[in-house]
């Protein structure tokens, strides 16, 4: 699963929700991931780097106020 959403086309408030519910996400397939293999683990993964593309622009756009 690639992600195809444009971080720096979202406002700040809108990364914040979205960080929230990766986060969230993460966190389930984590605990699923545990309790019974996930079919495709490569998944957790990916949402860590959204995370983080979340987390630089949010960054990014701190330090350039």
């Amino acid at each position: 699963m690639k992600s195809e959403f444009v971080v720096k086309e979202l406002s700040t408030a809108e990364l914040q929700e979205r960080l929230d519910a990766e986060r969230v996400e993460l966190n389930k397939m984590k605990m699923n991931h545990h309790i019974s293999p996930l079919e495709n683990p490569n998944l957790i993964k990916a949402h860590k780097k959204n995370i983080a593309r979340i987390l630089t622009e949010l960054r990014r756009r701190e330090l350039a106020k």
